[in-house]
């Protein structure tokens, strides 16, 4: 009786792992299957087409804003490049990207020398106006040019998470701004582990 008591007990315990939930804990939202940020063809600040198959094995964040962003864009970019520093040998597989909401103002020159300021590695993209409207919709990004006392000084209104994409290159977190890069750089393990 024991023993087939035992048995019973074991069996259910196997029943109940197999039925437990096995998926990752995030720190960011998990948005796995999201039917929207699939892919773009963007030209980087090096005059280079590029779509997320140029970085396939590598966990690539991408984020929108601008270079004269007084704030959120340069603590996102500086935490990103902390992240790939924190990754140590494992930092080659990490793709920052930077997508101006700004085509009028970050020429290829400004988003080089933007992009250097956070990570040689880190790549700026841009696209027409009328190209970046379209890219905003699928990827689901506000941006609003708020005009300045000039016409040159004004500033963009935008979005201020960034997607992060597995190394299948399969839209996987939204980070919400101020998450910070301890909570970014566990994600990116965990992604990086699973596909390990």
């Amino acid at each position: 009786m024991l023993q087939r008591r035992t048995l019973m007990a074991l069996a259910a315990g196997i029943a109940l792992a197999a039925c437990t939930d096995t998926k990752p804990s995030f720190t960011a939202v998990d948005i796995t299957g999201a039917d929207y940020a699939k892919d773009f063809r963007l030209t980087d600040h090096n005059g280079k087409e590029r779509s997320l198959q140029d970085f396939r094995g590598k966990v690539v964040v991408v984020f929108f804003g601008f270079a004269q962003c007084p704030d959120v864009c340069p603590t996102s970019m500086a935490e990103l490049a902390q992240v790939k520093q924190s990754l140590g040998a494992d930092g080659d597989k990490l793709q920052g990207l930077f997508v101006t909401v700004d085509p009028e103002r970050d020429t290829p020159e400004v988003l080089k020398a933007y992009m250097e300021n956070f990570d040689p590695s880190f790549l700026a993209l841009r696209t027409s106006p009328e190209g970046l409207a379209a890219l905003a919709k699928d990827f689901k990004v506000y941006y609003k040019k708020v005009e300045g006392k000039t016409p040159t000084s004004y500033t963009m209104d935008h979005s201020a998470g960034s997607y992060v994409y597995d190394p299948q290159g399969r839209l996987r977190l939204y980070v919400r701004y101020g998450s910070g890069a301890e909570a970014l750089l566990a994600d990116v393990r965990l992604l990086l582990k699973q596909a390990g």
